[in-house]
């Protein structure tokens, strides 16, 4: 049988946490060289989503699909293809820098070289920090030692990001908006959240905008 075309769709998801229902009917579809921001106030559901998006969480109702088959029977061969950069950094404070991000990279399967290491931390900003453990670094360097991540990991197709842009300088905005422009144009698809807007150079027929709220209970967009 011939393997699905990569792409994400998003089918009539309901999630309830607690005895609060967040969002209910939200649908959209992510094809490869996709961009997609979840908008949205706090408290609408843009972090349960993206762990929703992730199979890390359960819906109450709907599906997620990739390359066409659900994830939650797909497992290893969807995490497989899958970078997830939660509101956690998931560091290990014991570990330098330099070795969370090859720990990080080998949990993915992926072999990186020391020097693509190194380069990966300079363009977060740390290159004078890959010997220090993360437990020496501020939160704000902490999260970029877990953003780091991305800048090895070109050949995982979908990366699921919290707030990256959170805590990092201009010029490691300016990197990782750069590395996720070229991830998305090589035909990757990249999925979000951010309070601030964030040019990000990938043309506007590929960049789609999802806004949590319009699915919360009640809303006009959330029943159609």
């Amino acid at each position: 049988m011939a393997e699905q075309t990569l792409g994400l769709q998003v089918k009539g998801l309901e999630l309830e946490r607690g005895e609060r229902l967040l969002f209910t009917g939200l649908e959209f579809d992510a094809p490869a060289g996709t961009l997609v921001r979840l908008a949205g106030a706090n408290g609408t559901g843009k972090t349960s989503l993206l762990r929703v998006l992730t199979g890390l969480m359960r819906p109450t109702a709907g599906d997620v699909l990739y390359r066409g088959s659900p994830i939650a029977r797909l497992r290893e061969d969807y995490f497989r293809d899958l970078v997830y950069i939660g509101h956690l950094n998931g560091v290990k404070d014991d570990l330098t820098a330099l070795e969370n991000v090859r720990i990080g990279a080998r949990m993915g399967n992926l072999r990186v070289a020391r020097g693509e290491l190194l380069a990966a931390l300079a363009k977060v900003g740390l290159e004078d920090f890959a010997e220090n453990t993360t437990g020496e670094l501020s939160q704000g360097q902490r999260r970029r030692v877990a953003l780091a991540r991305l800048f090895v990991s070109a050949q995982k197709p979908v990366w699921i990001l919290d707030e990256p842009f959170v805590a990092l300088d201009a010029a490691s905005v300016a990197n990782l908006a750069r590395v996720i422009a070229e991830h998305v144009n090589a035909g990757g698809i990249v999925i979000y959240t951010t309070h601030q807007e964030q040019q990000i150079d990938v043309p506007g027929a590929r960049c789609r905008t999802v806004t949590v709220s319009d699915f919360a209970p009640g809303a006009a967009h959330g029943r159609e």
